[in-house]
């Protein structure tokens, strides 16, 4: 009859102990196969926004749409408000913009030469 009492509190005891074991995760997502290279890619850097988007008046009456992104590399010029534009860009803030086919943008939002082929350079003002 003693054993018992002492066979219960081992029981007992060996049930407590297991309790110290951290349980299985069970999980139904499988792990990123690009989890690596994610961590090791460069940071991504994203567009500049629209700083200011004006029209501009000509000295020759006509209406120039640009918009002047942040950072002063990029401006996108269109000849109708609605229309197509072309993406010129500056190589560092304060130089000309410019694009192939002969585009090109000196100045700011404010006060700008612009030149669109076929049109040749017009000084405008927004």
């Amino acid at each position: 009859m003693n054993k018992a009492p002492i066979f219960a509190a081992a029981a007992v005891l060996l049930s407590l102990a297991a309790c110290n074991n951290k349980p299985e995760e069970v999980t139904s997502t499988a792990p990123d196969p690009q989890a690596e290279a994610l961590k090791n890619a460069p940071k991504v850097e994203l567009p500049p926004s629209i700083e200011t988007s004006v029209s501009m008046r000509c000295k020759d009456n006509s209406i120039v749409f640009a918009d002047f992104y942040k950072g002063g590399k990029q401006v996108l010029v269109k000849q109708t408000k609605d229309g197509p534009g072309t993406m010129l860009k500056a190589p560092e803030a304060g130089q000309p913009f410019v694009a192939d086919g002969g585009y090109k943008i000196t100045g700011t939002a404010k006060n700008a030469t612009i030149e669109i082929p076929g049109k040749g350079a017009r000084d405008c003002h927004g």
